[in-house]
């Protein structure tokens, strides 16, 4: 017999042709599942450094941010700024960025990426770019329109 609290759609399935609809709470639970696992899959797209996920996502952060305080990396990465002065540390000890003095206020210290930092964030961005639309090419136009349409359900999501 089959437990109905722990059904969910099959893929490719619609609520019509479903017994039930899953829940909000299983929806929920299905969608972080699925975004946890391609994003871990993406994380195994990147160039082979020895940077950690968070030194890599904190490069991300100043590459496409451009120079940065310790302070606001801090808040872009959820940690606190002794945390984050790690990661910087770890980042400049490597060569893939540096420090510099604000040039309108002396007290501040910006943090920039390197010539090599910014080719380690160019190729990973690269690779996983390329995993992805290789999968994308995979799919049917209604697949990707719904991806699509995903996308910017998600990034509401997040901005919420």
């Amino acid at each position: 017999m089959t437990d109905v609290a722990h059904t969910t759609l099959s893929p490719g399935s619609s609520p019509a042709t479903s017994a039930r609809r899953p829940t909000l709470a299983e929806q929920s639970s299905e969608l972080r599942i699925a975004i946890m696992r391609l994003a871990r899959r993406l994380r195994q797209e990147r160039t082979e450094t020895e940077l950690s996920a968070s030194q890599f996502s904190t490069l991300g952060w100043i590459s496409s941010e451009g120079p940065l305080t310790i302070g606001r990396l801090a808040d872009l990465e959820r940690v606190t700024a002794p945390s984050m002065n790690r990661t910087v540390n770890c980042l400049v000890d490597a060569g893939y960025a540096t420090r510099a003095t604000a040039p309108d206020d002396g007290r501040k210290v910006l943090v920039s990426t390197t010539e090599s930092g910014e080719a380690i964030i160019r190729e990973t961005r690269r690779r996983r770019d390329a995993w992805l639309a290789k999968r994308f090419a995979a799919l049917t136009p209604a697949e990707r329109e719904t991806l699509a349409d995903a996308t910017t359900i998600l990034g509401r999501i997040i901005d919420q």
